[in-house]
C-alpha cells in the first residue's frame, strides 16, 4: 500500500457545510534558472467536529473521494 499524503495549510473559506478549502504553499526549483518558486494549491477538505476560522493553520490528509472535488479529510488544527 502506498502513504497516505499530508500537506499543511491555512484555511481560506469555510463557507460550506463540513467543508473547508485549504491552500497548501510549496517550494520548488524553476527547471532553467535554478531559482526558489512559491507554488500554491487549494484543496477542498471535509471537516468533523472541529471549528475552524480562516486563518487557521491545519493538517489535512487523503482520503477516499467523498464529491467530485473533495478526497482530502482535516487531521487536525496545528501551528505554523
Amino acid at each position: 500500500m502506498k502513504k497516505q499524503k499530508e500537506f499543511t495549510g491555512i484555511v481560506i473559506s469555510t463557507s460550506m457545510t463540513n467543508t473547508v478549502v485549504v491552500s497548501v504553499e510549496r517550494l520548488t526549483r524553476h527547471p532553467m534558472y535554478r531559482k526558489s518558486v512559491k507554488r500554491t494549491k487549494h484543496f477542498v477538505a471535509h471537516v468533523e467536529g472541529i471549528e475552524l476560522v480562516v486563518g487557521d493553520w491545519v493538517r489535512i490528509g487523503e482520503t477516499k473521494p467523498m464529491s467530485k472535488t473533495k478526497h482530502f479529510i482535516v487531521l487536525g488544527k496545528t501551528t505554523k
